[in-house]
């Protein structure tokens, strides 16, 4: 039952609502002034006030401000004589929720109501799924058993909390995004909007305007003023996935955001002045395009503040598993199937499968599953018929390897010495691939930077 509290020193206009509101269901208490009206607020407190404007004692727009210190944001529906509608107004501007004029019509009270109890409702369920997304991407949350994935989910924690720019890179469904957004949801913006935008998705002529926006008449077809995604981010967080596919030119203009903080909507003169963290991600190899020229050096720097790799799925077999059953649970719910789980052959081709869509892949892989099978547990004969001729081409190059290896194991050198030559080899290049940058190249190979000095004193690298 809600509760509404009437103040009003008229007693006739506290009986009227008294009654009427009585009968629609809801509790009303009452008060005869400003005074008593706000000690009845701090011991009911109501779901919303009904107050008049001018009472003795301590009148309806010093309560207002009171009521607002007590509680920001409640609703106050003000009622006012004809001739004090220009204090009403002023009384919407301090944060009322509306007004009525005296004699007011009950039905329009009721309507005031009931949107304030909407509005109220909604604000309730965005606070709700707002405390439900930043539990969604709490760090211990992300699924995974691989040691590269948690290391990554340690650097995210630590990175959180700073302004830097990010740059996350790895393959296509990797989870790129769900870093992104771990990112924002444990950082002090996490109250603040997270704006994502797909650069790859969209047309080179409209991505400047999804940008920074548009004034009306600015091109053909900018029927009204538009607000860009950078303007819409303010206080929050923006992220640009697909990064290497804007042009040159835009290449240009989100650099002066990074550096100066500022941008023009198209067609206008007006700067608009903006807080915003950036983070982007790409599937490329920015560092390459940089070298062929094709990807600004001081763009590149500037996102590049941080810099984190996504492993593909490939890569993290053991995670495989984890994320199966968590798909497996959210489309049986969906679909409203009873499925226990998988049988421990179609977890064998599951793991045995390369993922070259990784995550995205496995996820779409195990909807269609839940919808093809037939009984109460996932079947390999289930899976998508790619998954399964994959995971027979893997095994088959599996033994071609096997047989390779035992034809010329017998004349070469010892196991050990082939191991050590090879790891020398890979530590080598990636060190060119990656500059001699010790760091950069311990994080490829998976492994701590004092373990890679270790094995480069140890090879006489």
């Amino acid at each position: 039952m809600s509760r509404i509290l009437v103040v009003d020193d008229d007693e006739s206009v506290r009986k009227l609502l008294t009654v009427v509101l009585g009968k629609e269901g809801f509790d009303v208490t009452c008060a005869d002034n400003g005074l008593t009206g706000l000690d009845a607020f701090r011991k009911t407190s109501p779901d919303i006030v009904i107050m008049d404007i001018r009472m003795p004692e301590m009148d309806g727009l010093q309560a207002l401000e009171e009521i607002g210190k007590l509680r920001s944001g409640a609703a106050v529906i003000l009622m006012t004589a004809y001739a004090a509608v220009e204090t009403a107004v002023q009384a919407m501007k301090l944060g009322a929720f509306d007004y009525v004029i005296k004699p007011f019509d009950i039905d329009e009270v009721l309507l005031l109501i009931e949107r304030a109890l909407q509005i109220r409702q909604m604000r309730n369920d965005i606070n709700l799924l707002h405390r439900e997304l930043l539990q969604s991407y709490r760090l211990d949350r992300i699924l995974t058993d691989n040691a590269r994935m948690k290391e990554l989910c340690l650097t995210v924690t630590r990175i959180a909390e700073s302004n830097a720019s990010v740059l996350i890179t790895g393959e296509s469904g990797s989870g790129k995004e769900l870093i992104a957004s771990a990112i924002h949801y444990n950082s002090k913006r996490r109250s603040g909007p997270f704006v994502k935008i797909n650069c790859g998705a969209i047309p080179e002529g409209l991505l400047e305007s999804e940008f920074f926006g548009h004034e009306k008449g600015a091109f053909t077809g900018a029927i009204a003023r538009r607000r860009g995604r950078f303007e819409q981010a303010g206080g929050g967080t923006i992220f640009l996935d697909e990064i290497a596919d804007i042009s040159p030119n835009l290449q240009v203009k989100l650099l002066r955001v990074l550096q100066e903080r500022e941008f023009e909507r198209i067609g206008s003169n007006e700067t608009i002045r903006t807080d915003v963290r950036v983070i982007v991600a790409t599937n490329r190899d920015l560092e390459g395009m940089v070298r062929a020229g094709t990807f600004r050096q001081d763009l590149y720097y500037r996102v590049n503040v941080v810099s984190l790799h996504v492993p593909p799925l490939r890569e993290r077999p053991e995670d495989v598993r984890l994320l199966a059953d968590h798909f497996l649970q959210r489309f049986a719910s969906e679909n409203s199937r009873d499925i226990d789980g998988f049988d421990e052959d179609a977890y064998r081709v599951m793991i045995n499968y390369a993922w070259p869509g990784n995550v995205r892949e496995l996820a779409n892989a195990v909807e269609s599953a839940v919808i093809m099978s037939t009984g109460g547990m996932i079947l390999s004969e289930d899976l998508p018929r790619h998954v399964l001729g994959g995971e027979r081409r893997n095994a088959e190059a599996d033994a071609d390897t096997a047989e390779e290896l035992s034809e010329v194991t017998a004349t070469q050198r010892p196991l050990k010495e082939m191991v050590k030559e090879f790891e020398r080899q890979a530590i080598l290049q990636a060190l060119e691939r990656n500059r001699e940058n010790r760091v950069r190249t311990a994080r490829e190979l998976g492994i701590s930077r004092r373990s890679l000095l270790y094995k480069i004193q140890e090879y006489g690298i």
